[in-house]
Formats: C-alpha cells, structure tokens, sequence
C-alpha cells in the first residue's frame, strides 16, 4: 500500500506521527490548563472553545478565506513567474547576478509590517496591495534558492555536454535546469508558509474582507476566540499550500527524492 505521490504507507505514517503527536500534547496541556486555571475564557479561550467559535461563524470563517486564498495564489503565482525568470537571466549573466543579487539581500531587510501600510496607501484597499506584499515576502526565498540550485550543476555534466556539442541553451535546458529544480522547490516550500502570513498583513493594514481583518474586528470586539480562530485558519491554509508544494516536488522530480532515499538507506546499512 502506497501514501502520497507512491510513499510507502508505512513511511507515510511515522512521518506524521511524531508532528501530530506532539500537537496533540500541546493542546492536550492547553485545554486543561484553560480549564483548571481560572482565566477567562476572554484572556485565554480552551482549543474547544476556539474550535467550536470557529464552528458557529464558519459562514464568516469562509467569507473571509476567500480573499486570502485569492491573494496568496495570486501573488505567490507572480512570484513564481518572476523570480524564475530573474534567476534564469541572473544565471546567464554573470555580471547581473553580482550586481542584483546584493539588492535582493538588501530587499529583506525592509520590514515589511513597515511597508505594507504605504502600499496600502499608494494601491489603495483592493487586491493589488495583498498581493504585492505576498510577492515582496515569497520572491527573494524562490530567486535566491533557484540560482543556488543552478550554481549545484556538477561541473563535469556540462562539459560533457559542451563535449557533445551542445549550444548553452541545450545545456541549461537538460543539465541546468534540472539540477535547479530541487533548489526551486525548497524556496517554494518556504514561500508557500510565508505567503499566507503576508497576505495577512496585508489586509491587517487595509482590508474590507479577508482573514486579517477578521482578526482586526474579532479583537475590537474582544472575541480572543474568534482570533485564535483566525489563526487557526491562518495556519492551516499555510500547511495545505505547503503540502501541495510537497506533492508537486515528488511529481516533478521523483527522481530527485528516489536519490535522497537511496543515500539514506546506505548510510543506515553503514552505520548498522
């Protein structure tokens, strides 16, 4: 019996196992002391509680997903787009990347709860200031992790290609570019838990829907459960994005997890 993408079953499990373990101890101990500690409900909500606000507003709940869903998809989709493209032409232009690649450093240094409001300001309250915040936030992680992957291509494959008379242009396409691939997919994986969080922010600042302003008007009418609701949400949209990323890498390049799990299995028979 197989799990996700042709993953043993078995593997699958003791995968998830530890993770969902530990989550459930950790809101095992929260309950109970939200229970047994006296603390208003208002201060500190029980994982019930939070579970069952999300339940008796799950109309507003999905009202609000949509848009931050909306933004993520989108702007992460941008980001994708361009930083592919800037790593390509980075790549092919040696000069370019020595002089770019500081500005893409220096680009994260920028806080971005201190940008967000003036995009805000200059793009006004609609969808185009949420997603250029989640193409701020995920393009540097996808750009940077895409040239690393470049720059792992073994030496002696391209000049086997270049051996053969392949042009550059053939060369990146089957030797380049599939050595990138699994750095690309790392700065996905990090972009996807990055962006509904940026999308958050985003309609913190200025929103009329959305699950940041849920959490804004959630707190202004001191509902902490609705909040931690919001949250929740939050973070299980940021885990769904991420599982899809995982799922798409072992389609992609099955090829490059089948390598991963090879060396594994060596180094445990060597240490056996």
């Amino acid at each position: 019996m197989t799990g996700v993408a042709g993953q043993p079953a078995g593997s699958t499990a003791r995968g998830f196992g530890p993770p969902v373990a530990l989550v459930a101890i950790l809101l095992g101990a929260w309950e109970l002391y939200a229970r047994s500690s006296g603390v208003s409900p208002f201060v500190l909500p029980a994982p019930t509680q939070v579970l069952g606000a999300l339940w008796d507003f799950r109309s507003e709940a999905i009202r609000h997903s949509v848009p931050t869903i909306v933004e993520t998809v989108v702007g992460l989709s941008l980001s994708i787009v361009g930083a592919t493209a800037v790593a390509i032409a980075l790549d092919r232009i040696d000069w370019a990347r020595r002089a770019v690649e500081p500005l893409l450093v220096g680009s994260q240094t920028v806080p971005i709860v201190a940008i967000a409001p003036l995009i805000v300001v200059w793009f006004g309250f609609g969808l185009v200031p949420k997603v250029l915040v989640v193409v701020l936030v995920t393009f540097f992680p996808i750009t940077i992790a895409l040239l690393d992957g470049f720059a792992s291509t073994p030496a002696d494959a391209a000049e086997l290609m270049r051996s053969f008379g392949a042009s550059t242009g053939q060369t990146f396409r089957k030797v380049r570019w599939p050595s990138g691939l699994p750095g690309f997919f790392t700065g996905l994986r990090i972009s996807a838990t990055y962006g509904v969080v940026a999308a958050v922010i985003g309609e913190y600042v200025g929103a009329t829907d959305g699950l940041g302003i849920w959490m804004q008007l959630s707190q202004r009418s001191f509902r902490t459960d609705l909040v931690f609701a919001a949250i929740v949400l939050t973070a299980a949209l940021s885990i769904g994005l991420y599982g899809l990323v995982v799922i798409a890498e072992r389609l992609a390049i099955p090829w490059w997890r089948a390598s991963h799990e090879i060396s594994r299995d060596d180094v445990r028979a060597i240490q056996a």
